[in-house]
C-alpha cells in the first residue's frame, strides 16, 4: 500500500507539473471567462423557467380564486331561493377552490422569493463577469508586455555573443589593418620621392663641383687644347656687354670666378 501510494503521488506530482508548465495565463483567463458566461446563461435560463413557473402559478391561483368567489356567490342564490342541498353542494364546491388557491398561493410566495434570490444571484455574476473581462483584459496586457520584456532582454544579451557581433568586430579590425597598410604605404611613397630630390640635390652640387674643378685646371695650362662646345677662355677677350647676357652667378660660379682671380694675379 506505501509503494502505491507512493506511485500514485509521483503520477499526480507529474501531471501537475506538466499541466502547471503548459497553462498558458492568456488562455487560462479566456477560458475562465467563457465558463463564467456559461454558467451565466444557464442561470439565465433558470430564472427565465422560475418567472414562467410563477407567473403560471398566479394565473392558477387567481382562477381558484375567481372559481371560490363564483360558486360562493351561487351558494348565496341556491339558499335565497330556499334550495338548502343546491347552496350546500356549491359550498363544498367553493371550499375545494378555496384550499386550491391557498396551496397555489404558498407555493406562488415560495417561487417570487426564489425568483427573487436568482435575480439577485444573476445581478451578482454579471457583475462578477464584467469584473473578470475587465481583470483578464489587464491580467492579458501585463502577461504580453512580460513576455515582450524577456523576449528583449533575451535578444540584448545574445547580442553580445552572436556571430553578428563577431562579425562587426572582424570587420572592424580588417578596416583598422586597410588603414595602417593605406598610411604606411603613402608614408613609404613620401620617403621614395623625398630621397629621389634629395639624390637630384646631392648630383647637381656633385657635378657643379666637377666642373669648378675642371675649369680651375684649364685656367693654369696653356690653351692649346680645344676647348668643349660653350667654355670661354680665361686668356679670351671678355665680351661686351652689347654682346652676351651675364647669367646670374651660383655659389660654385662665385668660387670659381675667385680662383680664375687668383690665378690671374699670379
Amino acid at each position: 500500500m506505501g509503494l502505491f501510494d507512493r506511485v500514485s503521488r509521483l503520477l499526480r506530482a507529474n501531471v501537475n507539473d506538466m499541466v502547471s508548465k503548459a497553462e498558458d495565463p492568456e488562455k487560462i483567463l479566456e477560458q475562465a471567462v467563457m465558463d463564467m458566461q456559461e454558467d451565466l446563461v444557464q442561470l439565465r435560463q433558470a430564472v427565465a423557467s422560475s418567472i414562467a413557473n410563477q407567473k403560471r402559478s398566479e394565473q392558477q391561483y387567481n382562477k381558484a380564486m375567481a372559481d371560490a368567489n363564483s360558486w360562493q356567490s351561487k351558494a348565496q342564490l341556491a339558499l335565497q331561493k330556499g334550495d338548502e342541498d343546491l347552496a350546500r353542494e356549491a359550498l363544498v364546491r367553493k371550499k375545494n377552490y378555496s384550499e386550491t388557491a391557498g396551496s397555489l398561493k404558498a407555493q406562488l410566495d415560495g417561487q417570487a422569493g426564489m425568483v427573487d434570490t436568482m435575480k439577485k444571484s444573476l445581478i451578482q455574476l454579471e457583475g462578477k463577469i464584467s469584473e473578470a473581462k475587465t481583470k483578464k483584459d489587464m491580467l492579458k496586457s501585463r502577461s504580453q508586455a512580460a513576455k515582450a520584456q524577456e523576449q528583449l532582454q533575451g535578444a540584448v544579451g545574445r547580442i553580445g555573443t552572436n556571430s553578428a557581433m563577431s562579425a562587426f568586430d572582424r570587420m572592424e579590425e580588417k578596416v583598422l589593418i586597410q588603414e595602417a597598410k593605406s598610411q604606411a604605404a603613402a608614408e613609404l611613397t613620401g620617403t621614395d620621392l623625398e630621397n629621389r630630390f634629395a639624390a637630384l640635390s646631392a648630383g647637381s652640387e656633385v657635378d657643379d663641383e666637377l666642373a669648378a674643378m675642371k675649369q680651375q685646371m684649364l685656367g693654369g695650362s696653356q690653351p692649346t687644347a680645344a676647348l668643349p662646345q660653350g667654355t670661354v677662355s680665361p686668356t679670351a677677350a671678355p665680351a661686351t656687354p652689347k654682346d652676351t647676357v651675364k647669367a646670374p652667378m651660383s655659389a660654385q660660379d662665385a668660387e670659381l670666378e675667385a680662383l680664375r682671380k687668383q690665378i690671374d694675379g699670379l
